[in-house]
């Protein structure tokens, strides 16, 4: 430390040691840990350092006690011996560190998950990072609220199985299950659970940011007369494996012509094109190459082995057309401007389409931001 520090210190241990009233040694407290945690301390200062603190630990006020926890929460400077200490203190003054502290152990928490306290179960639960095993113990032994701060922390390492353990003991909970919905990753498995679980609000953000099995994805797809839940085409954005995707939208008759146009439109090239190749019987290499480099007669001749309705092929090759001459003019193909500007692009061309389908990529430009909408107006 530095002279000047060396002197605050010293100024404010005697400051604690002589004075009778809580406050003051609170208030001593507080600047002394304060300043302590600032310094570049070396090994010799810091073991001085933590005899200080195991001595504020001892201290019989309890204003003390949370003086120093509440400074020294999120430092390294506590030893393990006295974060433990304190941690079975007060709920004033463990609280702070259970929530913050890196000087507890994996093993440390879990048994303070074990004691039983709500409190502090939830303090565990809202660490700043959560380790596996910990958060195991927390979705077996934690209350609902502890349950429900894991589920919303997406620095706490659930592995599949803790979350099913979540949905087992609070499924009836849709503060938990919604908690559980917007983790940032979820396990199919789990995604699958709670779309059963969910409010209507809730089922909505699982289907668009989380994938769901094929036939999942269809029966609530079905449900279009209340309202429907599930767009398969943003589903299928989703999907790690596609062409499982397609196949078990195909086994289950979802793989129509209506579909494939839809995901054209709307820039979901690789839906289009994995879709014509399990309709074709055809590997999605080949399907690829006579989609995009076969010339003009390579599309309608896997069109035409796909089994599609010939009425249907101009407006799959005005979608196909659109997306080639933006990729030519180096837009994006992955991102959500190309996906606007492909959508934008195919309706101005007024292209032969069923009604319904129409109307479907109408409601979709809908929702798309203002300038877009606004291009479609001019162009009408």
């Amino acid at each position: 430390m530095t002279a000047y520090r060396a002197r605050l210190t010293e100024t404010d241990i005697r400051r604690l040691i002589k004075a009778t009233d809580d406050d003051e040694r609170a208030a001593a407290a507080h600047k002394l840990c304060r300043s302590m945690d600032k310094a570049e301390l070396t090994g010799i200062d810091r073991d001085a350092a933590q005899k200080i603190l195991r001595m504020l630990a001892q201290d019989a006020a309890e204003l003390v006690r949370r003086a120093m926890a509440v400074t020294l929460k999120s430092s390294d400077l506590i030893p393990r011996d006295v974060a433990r200490k304190l941690a079975a203190d007060v709920d004033s003054v463990a609280l702070p560190l259970i929530n913050f502290s890196p000087a507890f152990s994996d093993e440390d928490l879990i048994e303070i998950v074990q004691a039983g306290s709500a409190l502090r179960q939830v303090a565990v639960a809202g660490r700043p990072v959560v380790g596996r095993d910990v958060a195991t113990a927390v979705a077996e032994l934690g209350c609902e609220q502890a349950v429900r701060t894991l589920a919303a922390n997406d620095n706490a390492d659930v592995a599949e199985a803790a979350l099913d353990r979540c949905v087992d003991r609070f499924g009836a909970s849709p503060e938990v299950v919604a908690a559980i919905a917007y983790r940032q990753v979820l396990p199919l498995s789990v995604t699958e659970r709670l779309v059963e679980l969910a409010s209507e609000a809730v089922r909505e953000h699982l289907v668009t940011r989380h994938a769901v099995a094929p036939e999942t994805a269809i029966r609530l797809a079905a449900f279009v007369r209340e309202r429907a839940t599930v767009d398969l085409v943003d589903q299928a954005s989703n999907q790690a494996d596609l062409a499982t995707f397609v196949s078990g939208l195909n086994a289950r008759r979802a793989l129509t012509g209506s579909l494939l146009l839809r995901a054209l439109a709307r820039g979901q090239m690789g839906l289009f094109e994995y879709g014509l190749a399990e309709l074709a019987g055809t590997p999605h290499p080949r399907a690829w190459l006579m989609i995009h480099d076969a010339g003009p007669l390579g599309l309608k001749a896997i069109y035409d082995r796909a089994g599609l309705p010939p009425r249907l092929f101009q407006a799959f090759r005005a979608g196909v057309d659109t997306w080639r001459t933006l990729q030519a003019e180096g837009v994006d193909t992955a991102g959500d401007d190309f996906r606007q500007q492909m959508l934008q692009r195919f309706l101005t061309q007024r292209p032969n389409a069923p009604r319904e389908d129409l109307a479907y990529l109408m409601e979709r430009l809908d929702q798309e931001p203002a300038p877009v909408r606004a291009a479609i107006g001019a162009a009408a």
